[in-house]
């Protein structure tokens, strides 16, 4: 495994990106929505981290992937494949990722979406678990809270990066 993020850059965004990540992923298994304040803090910590953690260029570059990222989440939730806090999210994740990281990123989201889901079906069988947690709105819904993957991709993308970076 090859990681483009430098473990420097990581190591120094997680700390403040996991609170946040761990915030989408409660909110969207408990309310099946992922706040727009976790989306803007998510935005805030690479404004800041970012500019002090990437060189200038790379920095700059990198808002170009919120970009594109919001572009592709904006179709495809008009084409109802995920929720549009699912879309803003992403877009926020985004230029967190090197961009030599896409395939890995990409790799790690669809594991984390297929653990992530069976785990979710799993889990909400379990009466113990079912009782700690009674108003879960993920519960009751068909649909799946992907800010679960999400929020876990990201953290473990950073995490990898920050012990494994080549």
């Amino acid at each position: 495994m090859n990681v483009a993020q430098s473990g420097a850059t990581a190591l120094a965004f997680l700390p403040f990106v996991v609170p946040v990540a761990a915030w989408a992923i409660w909110s969207d298994l408990s309310r099946m929505k992922i706040p727009n304040k976790s989306v803007m803090a998510l935005v805030a910590v690479f404004a800041v981290v970012g500019f002090f953690a990437l060189d200038l260029t790379e920095y700059l570059w990198r808002w170009s992937h919120l970009a594109v990222v919001l572009v592709i989440g904006f179709v495809m939730n008009m084409m109802r494949m995920l929720g549009a806090g699912d879309a803003k999210f992403a877009a926020a994740m985004a230029p967190f990722v090197a961009v030599d990281d896409g395939f890995l990123i990409l790799t790690l989201l669809a594991v984390m979406i297929v653990l992530g889901f069976v785990s979710h079906r799993v889990m909400r069988n379990i009466p113990a678990i079912r009782a700690a947690t009674p108003n879960w709105e993920s519960w009751q819904r068909r649909d799946y809270p992907m800010g679960l993957s999400l929020g876990a991709t990201l953290i473990l993308y950073l995490v990898l990066g920050a012990f494994f970076a080549g």
